[in-house]
C-alpha cells in the first residue's frame, strides 16, 4: 500500500488581494493531514473510502427553478478532480490505468465534525495528487505536484489562489504570488497536460520564509465555520462594482505583504506584528466597503485579547468565522492569552508549523517545535 500525507494550512496575511493575479500572501503549512492510502484492486472496480466524509452533504441553491449543487465544498468533487488529472499525466508517461481503491483520513477536522477551516479541500488534493503519483510511479517534483493539484482543485472550486494548495505542497511558511487562472483555463483547452506543467506559469511565485526565532504563532477558533468560497463570491461583486476602492485595497495588500516578507528576512518580529496589524485593518475597511462581514464580533474579540497581551492578531483567511491568528514573542507570557480566550469561548489549536524537505529526490516531512 502507498501512503502520502498533506498539511492543512492556515493564513497569515494577503487575504482576498491574493485571488489577483501576482498578489502576494504569507501562509504557514500546519501539523494536521489528510492522508491518503492507494493499493491496487483485486476487483474489477475500485472505491474511495473515507471515515469523515460517509456523511457528507452537498450543499445547492436556487438559481431561477434550477437547483444548482455547489461541489466547492464537496471533498469527494476534489478526490476525483485529482484521480482524474493525475491519470491524466500518468497517460502523458504511458502508464498504463489500473484500477485501485483509495482511503481517505483526514485529520482537518474534529472526530466530532468540527471544521477548523484548515485548507481540507486543498489538502486532500495534495495528498491524492502525491499518492497517486508513486502509485504510477511518476518522476515529479514539489512544482510539478503543484501544478497537477492546482488544474484539480481549480476546475472544481473555479475561484481562490491556490495558496492553499502551494502550502499543503511545500510546507512551512511561505510567500504566494498567484498566478494567472485564466490564462490556465484557457492553455488547458488547447496544451497537452505534460506541456502545460513543464511551461511557466505567469505570475506564479512561491518563496520559502524563515520565520524569527522569537516568532510564536497562536491559533484560535471561534466555533463557526465558513465558506472561503462564497464569500470570495462576495467580494467578486465588490470588486465588479467599486473598482477604484478595490484597486486600492490590492495595492495596500501587496505593500503590506511585501514589507511582512522583509520582516522574515531580517527575523524582525516587531516589523511583522506591525504588518499583521495593517492587513487586519486592510481587510476590515475591505469588509466595511463591500458588505462582507469578514471580522465578526467572535474574531474581534480574539483579536483584541490577543493585543491587550502584547500579540498581533487578525482574521485567518476569508473570515467570517473559523480562525484568527496571533503572532507574539514567545519569550512574553502569551499563556495569559489563552486563558482570556478559554474564557471567552475560544478554541486554542495547539498546531505547530510543519515543514516539508527535499531529500534526494523525495518529499520528507520535518516538524518544529510544538508550539502551544
Amino acid at each position: 500500500m502507498i501512503t502520502e500525507k498533506a498539511p492543512g494550512k492556515l493564513y497569515i496575511a494577503g487575504e482576498y488581494a491574493v485571488v489577483e493575479n501576482g498578489y502576494p500572501a504569507i501562509l504557514v503549512a500546519l501539523d494536521q493531514f489528510v492522508t491518503c492510502s492507494i493499493e491496487e484492486s483485486a476487483a474489477e472496480v475500485g472505491r474511495i473510502i473515507s471515515r469523515q466524509y460517509h456523511n457528507n452533504a452537498l450543499q445547492w441553491h436556487r438559481l431561477g427553478e434550477q437547483m444548482v449543487v455547489d461541489n466547492r465544498d464537496n471533498p469527494f468533487s476534489y478526490i476525483l478532480s485529482a484521480i482524474k488529472v493525475t491519470e491524466e499525466y500518468a497517460r502523458a508517461f504511458a502508464r498504463e490505468l489500473r484500477i485501485f481503491d483509495l482511503h481517505i483520513d483526514s485529520q482537518l477536522d474534529s472526530e466530532s465534525g468540527k471544521k477548523y477551516g484548515l485548507g481540507s479541500s486543498a489538502a486532500v488534493t495534495v495528498a491524492t495528487v502525491k499518492a497517486l503519483c508513486r502509485f504510477y510511479n511518476l518522476p515529479v517534483t514539489k512544482d510539478e505536484i503543484f501544478k497537477l493539484a492546482a488544474i484539480a482543485h481549480f476546475e472544481v472550486q473555479g475561484n481562490g489562489s491556490l495558496g492553499d494548495v502551494a502550502a499543503s505542497v511545500y510546507g512551512g511558511w511561505i510567500a504566494y504570488h498567484s498566478f494567472d487562472r485564466q490564462w490556465l483555463a484557457q492553455q488547458r483547452k488547447y496544451l497537452d497536460l505534460r506541456t502545460l506543467i513543464e511551461l511557466p506559469w505567469p505570475d506564479l511565485k512561491i518563496e520559502s520564509l524563515k520565520a524569527p526565532s522569537n516568532l510564536q504563532l497562536l491559533i484560535g477558533w471561534t466555533g463557526k465555520p465558513a465558506s472561503t468560497s462564497q464569500l470570495v463570491d462576495k467580494i467578486s461583486l465588490f470588486k465588479a462594482r467599486q473598482q477604484k476602492e478595490y484597486h486600492q485595497f490590492l495595492e495596500e495588500s501587496k505593500h503590506c505583504i511585501q514589507r511582512m516578507v522583509d520582516g522574515f528576512h531580517n527575523a524582525n518580529l516587531e516589523a511583522i506584528k506591525n504588518e499583521i496589524r495593517y492587513n487586519r485593518e486592510l481587510l476590515k475597511q475591505l469588509g466595511t466597503n463591500s458588505g462582507v462581514h469578514i471580522e465578526t464580533p467572535i474574531l474581534n474579540k480574539l483579536c483584541q485579547i490577543a493585543e491587550d497581551f502584547g500579540g498581533a492578531a487578525k482574521t485567518s483567511g476569508a473570515g467570517g468565522g473559523d480562525c484568527g491568528i496571533v503572532a507574539i514573542d514567545r519569550n512574553s507570557n502569551f499563556k495569559q492569552v489563552l486563558t482570556e480566550w478559554t474564557a471567552n469561548k475560544i478554541e486554542q489549536l495547539p498546531l505547530s508549523v510543519h515543514f516539508i524537505e527535499n531529500i534526494k529526490g523525495e518529499i520528507k516531512h520535518r516538524l518544529i517545535k510544538k508550539e502551544q
